[in-house]
């Protein structure tokens, strides 16, 4: 399986408010861990074109992030601008 108990743990680690492992509500831990999906299955994608289930999964996954990075421009905009930065996403 791609995505691992401990990938998940270090993803929380890295990325989440309190650098904890058990930090999963975060919208930062989340949005790591939405963008570590959504590579994945851009890659996967890339090679399996006529998988339109994943890529209707990949979509579903785009539109969380979107939210929860709305989410964050509306209440933090400081929290919104270092996730990005951390990420290497933008809008």
């Amino acid at each position: 399986m791609y995505l691992t108990s401990e990938k998940k743990a270090e993803l929380f680690k890295n990325h989440g408010r309190l650098k904890a492992e058990t930090d999963t509500g975060s919208p930062e831990s989340q949005i790591s861990l939405f963008t570590y999906r959504i590579k994945h299955l851009t890659e996967h994608l890339k090679i399996n074109k006529k998988d339109h289930a994943s890529r209707l999964s990949l979509m579903k996954l785009v539109g969380k992030r979107r939210r929860l990075l709305d989410y964050l421009i509306k209440n933090d905009i400081e929290r919104y601008r270092s996730i990005i930065a951390e990420l290497g996403i933008r809008k």
